[in-house]
């Protein structure tokens, strides 16, 4: 399957170029170390150590996880629409579905909005299944929705409780895992393995306290103004209405350290040349990460990021 996934790799690359090509959407390439990390609280990044001229800069460097950063730094600088292709790296995560180094493809329209955004990956996605002869239909729906339709709970305004119940013949260690933990679980173990392989399933407006690098439109209950797109039971992608603010930022850089520090995890450095790129104007922008290894599985029919790899992290 390892020869046959190469092949396939290679021609969704191209696909991957040629669309962006025919949209004008410019292709970059980014630092993979950097003096600053990744806040999330669920990623935990690698470190390496520069061992040349102090003057140089920090010797502390933090593998990305995401190209997210320094790609925002150009749109602040006035690149346009634009896109990367490359591997990312995020320590802890081996498994079925999970490689510590893994391939990541981001990119950014200047001027749209997520709703705009879910329709050009939905497109890319489908123009990918293309190369197998295979379609999927559609499914778009809000997070209310999707627990509400496939668990009856409103996840707004049920309590930790009723969360907690249908997770109850799984072995879950409960210690220290907050409500959006529990609603995580919910969608990763009751939800997301109950969605057709044939369907691209796409779920938008999540909970205000979910929103990591969003923007929060204003209502009852608040919502991120994010989505995040499935092929199967495959999470794909991951998109934002991108947050421009550059002090609301810094404060969701810092209650991220809050929780990290409280779980005894690393505290990266905040990424300050980000947040300054930010203070001085980064267009209104969306912005999605397509893991280009779960859309191979996916189009493989596979469970084992291993055989979409020439070489899995054990063999490296």
């Amino acid at each position: 399957m390892r020869m046959e996934a190469l092949r396939l790799r290679a021609a969704v690359n191209a696909l991957f170029r040629l669309y962006f090509a025919e949209r004008d959407v410019l292709e970059v390439e980014t630092p993979i170390l950097s003096e600053a990390g990744n806040t999330e609280p669920n990623i935990e990044s690698f470190t390496t150590t520069f061992t040349g001229h102090s003057d140089a800069g920090s010797r502390t460097r933090w593998m990305r996880t995401s190209p997210e950063f320094p790609l925002k730094r150009l749109l602040a600088a006035g690149v346009g629409d634009c896109y990367e292709l490359g591997r990312v790296f995020r320590n802890g995560e081996a498994g079925g579905r999970h490689n510590p180094e893994f391939t990541l493809l981001e990119w950014y329209r200047v001027g749209w909005d997520h709703l705009q955004l879910i329709d050009e990956t939905v497109a890319l996605v489908q123009r990918a299944l293309g190369l197998i002869r295979r379609e999927a239909e559609v499914l778009s729906c809000t997070y209310r929705e999707l627990f509400l339709e496939g668990l009856g709970i409103d996840p707004f305004v049920a309590t930790e409780a009723e969360l907690r119940a249908p997770l109850s013949d799984h072995a879950i260690d409960g210690a220290g895992l907050t409500r959006d933990d529990w609603l995580d679980l919910l969608i990763t173990h009751r939800l997301q393995p109950a969605f057709p392989a044939d369907r691209i399933t796409v779920v938008r407006d999540w909970p205000a306290s979910q929103c990591a690098l969003a923007r929060i439109r204003p209502g009852n209950p608040p919502l991120a103004e994010r989505f995040e797109l499935y092929l199967g039971h495959h999470e794909l992608a991951n998109g934002y209405h991108e947050l421009t603010d550059a002090v609301e930022q810094r404060k969701r850089f810092e209650r991220d350290l809050r929780l990290r520090e409280s779980r005894v995890a690393s505290l990266p450095s905040l990424d300050e040349r980000l947040l300054g790129a930010l203070a001085q104007g980064m267009p209104a922008c969306a912005g999605v990460a397509l893991g280009v290894d779960r859309l191979l599985m996916a189009m493989m029919g596979s469970e084992r990021i291993a055989d979409v790899l020439a070489y899995e992290f054990r063999e490296a």
